[in-house]
């Protein structure tokens, strides 16, 4: 799930999206109204943090933008606890408010609930540090998006759907040879080195994938 943090505590912001990428999410931070619609318009997200008080634009304003033009969720959050702002804004469309200070276990809880609800975390896998978006044919690790190839993509997604299952090599090759009509056995061996030089801190001695000899390979998280 890829969330956008709107906040311009530069003591807090660091905080939430380490926390929030050690828990598999893909957070990026804008400091201002400005620098989100910007950071939006370049890559679309499941949630948005947003706090009411930004410099210039303030956090109501930019809700109000927002629902306009886009169904993002909305979580807002704000060191002013008055009713009235709470109220304000889930009128104006936010999905959640939490008062500042927070505990970031409850912010991961809260966002996790509205995204529920959104059903946004339908179609994806959360496996260790790995975030696998079947839906956007996307993954992360540890918060980082990791680019792969068609057969990459789809060999770590069979993989990881059912971690510590051994997959043998034909069941391997029949995933990738949609995409590949002249694959061959030794393919999967190769797609699997390449997946192991983007996902393994040591490739020659893999934590992810592993080699069972004489049949094929597993994925443990």
């Amino acid at each position: 799930m890829r969330i956008l943090l709107v906040e311009d505590d530069e003591a807090l912001a660091p905080l939430v999206v380490r926390h929030l990428s050690e828990s598999g999410f893909a957070v990026r931070w804008a400091k201002d109204a400005t620098k989100a619609w910007d950071a939006l318009e370049a890559e679309p997200v499941d949630l948005v943090i947003l706090d009411i008080m930004l410099p210039g634009e303030d956090g109501l304003s930019l809700c109000r933008r927002l629902r306009r033009r886009t169904d993002i969720a909305v979580l807002m959050v704000s060191a002013r606890g008055q009713e009235s702002d709470r109220i304000f804004g889930l009128d104006l469309g936010a999905d959640d408010y939490l008062p500042k200070p927070f505990s970031l276990w409850e912010l991961e809880a809260r966002i996790k609930a509205v995204l529920r609800r959104y059903g946004r975390n339908s179609d994806g896998t959360a496996t260790g540090p790995f975030v696998i978006d079947l839906g956007r044919r996307s993954v992360t690790l540890y918060g980082r998006r990791v680019d792969l190839t068609r057969s990459e993509f789809d060999l770590l997604a069979l993989l990881s759907a059912e971690p510590g299952r051994v997959f043998p090599r034909d069941r391997l090759l029949d995933c990738i040879r949609g995409g590949e009509t002249d694959a061959y056995d030794r393919a999967v061996d190769a797609h699997i080195s390449n997946l192991r030089r983007k996902i393994e801190t040591d490739p020659k001695s893999p934590l992810h994938l592993k080699t069972v000899w004489g049949i094929g390979y597993c994925f443990e998280p």
